[in-house]
């Protein structure tokens, strides 16, 4: 079976194994990025395609007469047109739950940095605050414990559960939001309901209609003026003029997110101007992206890729 992998780059930075995904093909052409003009001349005499990000449209796909299986070097799918690869007959798989670990790990980080003002004081000793001290120690900036702090979680999939599991090793207390426009469900709060009550607010479900803007002015106008938020979703699910306006009034005590609405923010974001915004932290989508879980993403395309040869295709989703 004839593969190419079209923007390899966008997973290895030169610490992944891939010898397994090369052994499961007959032939392997890695390529570390494929811009559009040379997408065609790599694909046409393809059977087997790799993307991350690269489009894989259904012109594309017609002019492919060979290929049977795309593999997506990720969880999202927007990149291929799955209703015409259904229609060619062409098997698409994803990778599922590759980053759950390193997310949440990524999530309590942040939350830490938040409860211990980390940043401020990282920031002073690098500046020689503390070498100035009249005391031992500096207590300039506000520290609390994560123990006994409420945590409100919106999105209780399998990366909410491992958050809360984290969490609760840390003593906290969890509340698991009702997302609005669903069904009641036993044991979550009605978001609205939840907000006043958490000190911690977490936010771990997918970006749709439903949860866009999410988190705008009058969510932060309920939430106490101590609470935190962390985004390691999606970025519009914050509103992020909102959340700029809360840090900036006291409305809320901080924030951090690792997402933003436009990535990379090439055009600068409201939530960039770090002078403005001393509590608040950014990373660039970074979360996910563990040696560890990119590993994971190589390991299930050479399942994927075997189910496939095998006739029993898993992770399909077209």
């Amino acid at each position: 079976m004839k593969a190419v992998y079209l923007d390899f780059q966008s997973l290895d930075k030169s610490d992944l194994d891939f010898s397994g995904l090369h052994a499961v093909f007959d032939e392997l052409t890695m390529h570390e990025v494929t811009p559009p003009e040379l997408l065609l001349e790599r694909v046409q005499q393809a059977e087997a395609i790799i993307t991350n990000k690269v489009l894989i449209s259904a012109e594309v796909m017609q002019q492919c007469p060979k290929l049977k299986l795309i593999l997506i070097s990720a969880t999202g799918t927007n990149n291929v047109d799955l209703a015409h690869a259904k229609q060619q007959g062409i098997t698409v798989c994803n990778c599922q739950g590759y980053g759950t670990a390193a997310v949440a790990q990524h999530t309590l980080m942040l939350m830490l940095n938040l409860a211990t003002s980390f940043r401020q004081y990282d920031r002073d000793v690098q500046q020689g605050e503390w070498n100035k001290a009249k005391q031992f120690c500096l207590l300039d900036y506000p520290i609390i414990e994560l123990s006994g702090k409420t945590l409100g979680i919106v999105g209780y999939g399998e990366l909410g559960k491992a958050v809360a599991h984290l969490a609760q090793a840390f003593g906290m207390k969890i509340m698991i939001a009702s997302l609005p426009k669903r069904p009641a469900a036993a044991e979550r709060v009605p978001f609205a309901e939840l907000l006043p009550q958490v000190d911690f607010l977490s936010l771990h479900c997918p970006l749709t209609e439903d949860t866009r803007d999410l988190l705008d002015s009058a969510a932060f106008a309920q939430m106490k003026p101590g609470a935190f938020v962390i985004n390691c979703a999606r970025g519009g699910i914050v509103n992020e003029q909102a959340l700029a306006n809360a840090l900036k009034s006291g409305q809320i005590a901080g924030a951090a997110a690792d997402v933003l609405t436009v990535e990379p923010p090439k055009d600068g974001n409201v939530l960039l101007d770090s002078s403005t915004l001393p509590n608040l932290i950014i990373t660039p989508h970074s979360a996910w992206g563990s040696v560890d879980a990119r590993q994971r993403i190589v390991q299930q395309m050479i399942e994927n890729a075997e189910a496939f040869k095998a006739g029993f295709p898993i992770r399909q989703v077209s």
